[in-house]
């Protein structure tokens, strides 16, 4: 399910959101590690087997063990903010091949950063105005193609500029004028556009108006951490809390020196600016550079080839139910990993999408999927531990094998 599918799939959630009674997970297959307290069976919190990706509704991703050791290291000393987020920014920027780069709170909070500090530069007056632009002499508009509208857009709103919609190359230069700030291009949606990365830089270049590209869910590919950044964007945004395992409240924004260092105006430990709210603590700094770290030191053919297996193995006891076919595609820009489609014949199997993923949701242990149509059904791999798939597999063959 692409990032666009986001709020359908909300709609069928039930009512009262994800708080439902506690399903047991202890499964031995699972090999979860109890520490202390069960909080979630104490506040009566619903957990569930993911697979359908990493969406925030879902709380992201899960973070990995050397992640968890940061932040648990890091809780015990303090240390001065600012110099972290220096001494990390250096790191980062190294790995991805940028000036610079910046731990956030997510990529919505990059987004709004990025723009005010392309807003303002250094100057805190300036800071202190945002988001009343009027009468400041700031810059007011960001362009951006309507193919590129999902909602993300507020995040530059938040900043007090106005979007301006266009289609064609022709409609954006017409556009460009002296209060255009940003050309904005979110990378996801990269095909429901007219005007393709390259010529987006350069119309941008030709005008001296910088550029940031939204790639919240885009890795892997690992290449995009750098790709953006070689191609000449300024500014490229990007989620923790998803394929990098990260904390689901941190993000990265990274580009030019210049551009991160206005950003980081509006960022705490200041207190009188727009983004005081978007706090990151020191756990999150460092389990947002280690996650990156062990990121990229993954193999990324093995990562994938464990998904694919995943898939396939599911994939073949759905089909062992008669009038049941599958088949496995990779969505091109976002959320890239083996996704498994289940269809059914409804003369055989006598139940809706829906009604399916609702059984799943309810079972014991619930699960989670991407999606789903009237006959049909959507699953990924890559937020399944180690065994899971092997759950997942026998609960969608019980499942569809009850209506045929």
């Amino acid at each position: 399910m692409r990032r666009r599918e986001l709020l359908k799939y909300l709609s069928i959630m039930p009512a009262g959101g994800l708080i439902a009674p506690y399903v047991d997970m202890d499964q031995p297959l699972l090999e979860k590690q109890q520490t202390g307290r069960e909080l979630f069976k104490e506040l009566g919190v619903r957990t569930f087997i993911n697979a359908a990706g990493t969406y925030t509704a879902m709380t992201g991703s899960l973070m990995r063990k050397e992640v968890l050791d940061a932040i648990h290291y890091s809780a015990q000393d303090f240390c001065m903010l600012d110099e972290l987020q220096d001494k990390v920014g250096e790191k980062v920027a190294a790995l991805v091949h940028a000036e610079s780069a910046v731990v956030t709170a997510g990529c919505f909070s990059a987004m709004t950063l990025g723009l005010a500090g392309i807003l303002t530069g250094l100057d805190e007056e300036k800071a202190i105005q945002l988001p009343h632009l009027e009468g400041t002499g700031m810059k007011s508009e960001v362009i951006c193609q309507k193919g590129h509208e999902i909602v993300y857009t507020h995040a530059l709103k938040n900043t007090g500029c106005k979007i301006v919609m266009i289609e064609t190359a022709a409609e954006l230069e017409q556009a460009i004028n002296k209060q255009t700030a940003l050309l904005f291009f979110l990378n996801v949606q990269a095909d429901r556009g007219k005007i393709m990365h390259e010529e987006w830089v350069a119309i941008a270049k030709k005008h001296g108006i910088p550029t940031m590209i939204d790639i919240a869910a885009d890795v892997p590919p690992v290449s995009n951490l750098w790709k953006f950044h070689e191609m000449g964007f300024d500014l490229v945004c990007v989620s923790g809390g998803k394929a990098i395992r990260g904390p689901q409240s941190a993000g990265l924004l990274m580009g030019k020196r210049k551009l991160i260092q206005a950003a980081r105006l509006h960022m705490p430990p200041r207190g009188f600016n727009i983004g005081r709210g978007m706090k990151v603590n020191k756990e999150e700094v460092l389990g947002m550079y280690v996650a990156l770290e062990k990121f990229l030191s993954l193999d990324q053919k093995q990562e994938w080839d464990q998904q694919q297996a995943q898939v396939d193995l599911i994939a073949t006891a759905a089909k062992t139910v008669d009038g049941v076919t599958t088949e496995v595609t990779i969505p091109p820009l976002g959320n890239v990993t083996p996704t498994l489609h289940v269809h059914w014949d409804p003369e055989k199997v006598k139940i809706s999408g829906k009604d399916l993923q609702q059984r799943l949701r309810d079972g014991n242990p619930s699960i989670e999927v991407g999606g789903s149509e009237d006959t049909s059904l959507t699953l990924t791999a890559w937020m399944l531990t180690p065994g899971q798939e092997k759950i997942v597999a026998k609960r969608l063959r019980e499942e569809l094998s009850l209506v045929v």
